[in-house]
C-alpha cells in the first residue's frame, strides 16, 4: 500500500488493488450466533463458515489470489514425473532464495514432520525463538524437547520493542553449552512468532543466531511461512535496511539459513508447502520421507495448478505495494482500538490484531480459558471468528497439570487482499461495545478434551448464563440491528 497523505488530515490504510470477484457473506442475528456457538462447542474452529460474517481465524489458505495467480493456473503441466510445472516453481525459489533443492509437501505441518524426523532423535533439543503449536507436537513426538530462547521483551503484551521476535543470543548460547553441541537437533527461527502477535524478528539477529549456529555446527532452520510481513517490518524498522529491496532483504535472510520451509497457505496465497536448501546432505536425509509421507518429488501432494499459483505468489511477495497491506490494515485496527481504550499488543505485528484477554476479561482465571471465552463472546456479538492463542492452544503435561500460556490472545487475523476498511471498521465498533460489557463475560470449561491439539476439535460449555446476558444487553443497546 502507498503511502497516501490525505487531504482532510485523515490517516488509514488505501487499498493498491480492485475487487473484481465477490463472495456472498450473511450476518445472522445475535440469537442465532449464541446457538450456533453452543453448537460448536465454543470452540470457533467448529463454526461452519457458512454462519460466519468475517472470518479472522487464520490467514492460512484464506488470502485472495490475484488474476495473474488465477490465469497461471490454467497453464499447469499435470505429468505424474518431470512436471514443468514443478521446474518454474523450483526455479522461482531458486531466482529468490539462491536455494539448489526444493522438496514440496501438502502444507507447512508436512514440512515439519519430515525436518522433525530427519533431525530430532530422543532427548534432543531445539531452541527457538517461539514454539507454534504443530511444530512442538512434531518434535515432542519425536522425543525432542523445545526450549523457549526468545528475548524477554518477546513476552510482554506492551513494549516499545519493534523485534520482539528476536532470539536472545546469550540464552541461545547457554542451552547449547549447557547441553552440547551434539544434543541440538537444530535452532528454529519463526518468522513472525504466531503465538505472541505476530511479532517479526530483525535480519541484524538472524545474521548473529547464524553466527552463533556456524560456531557449533549446529543446522539453522527458518520457518518462513510468515515472512512476508517479517520482511515488510524490516524494510520499515530496521534503518540498516529502509534502502534495500524486499528481494535483497530475502535473499541476504535466506543467506544465513541451513534449511527453510513454509506453508504456502500463508506464503505465497496459495496452498501447498516446500522445504528448500543448499545442503545436500540435509536435502538427501529429507527426501525420502517426502515420497513417503507426501507423494512424488515433482509434488508431493500439492496440486500442479497450485503450485502454479504459488510461482506467481512468491513473485508478487516480492512486491512491497503486495506485502504490506495486512500489516497496514493491522496498525489501523490496533491504533483505533488503543484510542478506545481496548488492550492489544503492541507494537502491532503481522498475521492479525491480537486483543489482551487477560486484561479484557481480567475477572476470568486462566484456568477458565480468558481468550476462548473471549473469542466466544466476539462471535456472538458481531459475527467475527477469531482465534483463541493463550492455554486451550497448549496441553496438559504428563499429570494432567494445565500450564498456564505467558499470553492470553484472541487473535484477529487479517487474511490478504480479502477485507476492505468499513468491515474492520465494523468488528473495532464491536469489540469496543464488547469492551464496555467485559463484566458480563464469564469463563469456560472443557467437556470434550482430546489429549492432542485440544484447541482444533475440543468442545466447551459456558461456566454460568452469561452467554444469554451478553444477548441481552446487545438487543438492549442495538434493538432490532443484527
Amino acid at each position: 500500500m502507498s503511502n497516501i497523505k490525505f487531504f482532510s488530515g485523515e490517516e488509514f490504510p488505501l487499498e493498491m488493488h480492485k475487487v473484481r470477484i465477490v463472495q456472498k457473506l450473511e450476518l445472522l442475528p445475535i440469537e442465532e450466533r449464541l446457538e450456533c456457538m453452543k453448537k460448536a462447542g465454543n470452540n470457533t474452529f467448529l463454526l461452519n463458515n457458512r454462519d460466519v460474517f468475517m472470518d479472522m481465524l487464520t490467514d492460512s489458505g484464506v488470502n485472495a489470489m490475484s488474476d495473474r495467480q488465477q490465469s497461471a493456473m490454467l497453464v499447469a503441466d499435470d505429468s505424474y514425473a518431470g512436471s514443468e510445472t514443478f521446474v518454474r516453481l523450483k526455479s522461482k525459489l531458486k531466482e529468490i532464495f539462491g536455494t539448489e533443492y526444493f522438496l514440496p509437501a501438502h502444507q507447512g505441518r508436512a514440512c515439519e514432520n519430515i525436518i522433525s524426523q530427519a533431525l530430532v532423535k530422543p532427548g534432543t533439543i531445539v531452541p527457538m525463538n517461539y514454539h507454534f503449536t504443530t511444530t512442538k507436537a512434531h518434535i515432542n513426538v519425536n522425543g525432542g524437547i523445545v526450549i523457549e530462547t526468545i528475548t524477554d521483551e518477546g513476552i510482554k503484551v506492551n513494549s516499545y520493542n519493534q523485534f520482539k521476535g528476536n532470539m536472545d543470543l546469550q540464552k541461545l548460547e547457554e542451552v547449547i553449552e549447557n547441553n552440547g553441541s551434539e544434543k541440538i537437533a537444530f535452532v528454529r527461527m519463526e518468522a513472525g512468532t504466531n503465538l505472541i502477535g505476530g511479532q517479526p524478528f530483525s535480519l541484524e539477529n538472524i545474521r548473529e543466531v547464524n553466527k552463533i549456529c556456524k560456531k557449533y555446527n549446529v543446522p539453522l532452520v527458518l520457518d518462513a511461512s510468515l515472512l512476508a510481513d517479517n520482511l515488510h517490518f524490516i524494510k520499515v524498522r530496521e534503518d540498516a535496511y529502509k534502502d534495500k529491496s524486499i528481494r535483497e532483504i530475502t535473499m541476504e535472510m535466506a543467506n544465513q539459513c541451513d534449511i527453510i520451509y513454509f506453508s504456502a497457505r500463508k506464503l505465497g496465497f496459495a496452498r501447498g508447502g516446500g522445504i528448500i536448501t543448499n545442503n545436500e546432505d540435509l536435502y538427501l536425509k529429507m527426501r525420502e520421507l517426502v515420497t513417503l509421507y507426501e507423494g512424488f518429488l515433482t509434488y508431493g501432494g500439492m496440486s500442479v495448478r497450485e503450485m502454479e499459483a504459488l510461482t506467481v505468489g512468491l513473485d508478487e511477495t516480492m512486491d512491497e505495494n503486495v506485502i504490506n497491506q495486512a500489516p497496514q490494515f493491522i496498525s489501523y485496527m490496533t491504533e483505533e482500538l488503543i484510542k478506545r481504550g481496548v488492550p492489544v499488543v503492541t507494537p502491532a505485528g503481522g498475521l492479525g490484531c491480537h486483543l489482551d484477554a487477560m486484561k479484557f476479561v481480567d475477572h476470568i482465571p486462566q484456568n477458565q480459558y480468558p481468550a476462548g471465552a473471549l473469542a466466544s463472546a466476539l462471535y456472538i456479538a458481531s459475527g467475527a471468528r477469531g482465534m483463541e492463542r493463550g492455554t486451550l492452544s497448549e496441553a496438559r503435561d504428563e499429570d494432567g497439570n494445565e500450564p498456564l500460556a505467558n499470553m492470553e490472545l484472541l487473535r484477529l487475523a487479517m487474511p490478504r487482499r480479502v477485507f476492505t476498511l468499513s468491515q474492520v471498521k465494523y468488528v473495532i465498533d464491536r469489540i469496543t461495545w464488547l469492551y464496555e460489557n467485559r463484566h458480563l463475560i464469564g469463563g469456560l470449561k472443557f467437556v470434550e478434551e482430546p489429549k492432542t491439539l485440544r484447541f482444533f476439535f475440543g468442545r466447551l460449555e459456558a461456566v454460568s448464563d452469561w452467554q444469554e446476558e451478553l444477548v441481552k444487553k446487545f438487543r438492549q443497546d442495538f434493538a432490532d440491528s443484527l
